[in-house]
């Protein structure tokens, strides 16, 4: 598979129906998650290794800012949540919570800023 050219809707995963599977479930499952204390690890790291997942492929794919920063966040968030769950560090759920609320809204920030692709707001200085 070959890297689509900055900026191309088509090969933007977000933009397809696939987007509600690989972005919508896990969100919530992320916020069962963050409401049931129990169960929060199963509901969590699933969801979380598949939106990160999906978000570098989506990055890879067509260069789409946020997925940049929010692919390794919620890769290192799932490992995060696995480390806590285990007893071998103590984070608790309401730090990887916030660092995903707080980093995934900073990265969506970066698109009002930059534009919605890597490149495309020096593109946009260019054209006459």
């Amino acid at each position: 598979m070959r890297r689509q050219a900055c900026g191309k809707a088509g090969a933007d995963l977000a933009a397809r129906r696939i987007g509600w599977v690989v972005w919508g479930l896990p969100g919530v499952l992320f916020a069962l998650g963050g409401a049931w204390s129990a169960e929060r690890p199963w509901l969590w790291v699933p969801a979380l290794a598949v939106a990160g997942s999906a978000c570098v492929l989506n990055a890879w794919r067509c260069g789409r800012l946020h997925c940049y920063v929010t692919g390794p966040l919620f890769l290192i968030a799932a490992a995060a949540t696995v480390l806590d769950a285990l007893g071998v560090v103590a984070i608790g759920g309401h730090y990887i919570l916030l660092a995903v609320f707080v980093g995934a809204a900073l990265a969506c920030g970066l698109e009002c800023v930059w534009g919605k692709y890597v490149g495309s707001a020096r593109s946009r200085r260019e054209t006459p």
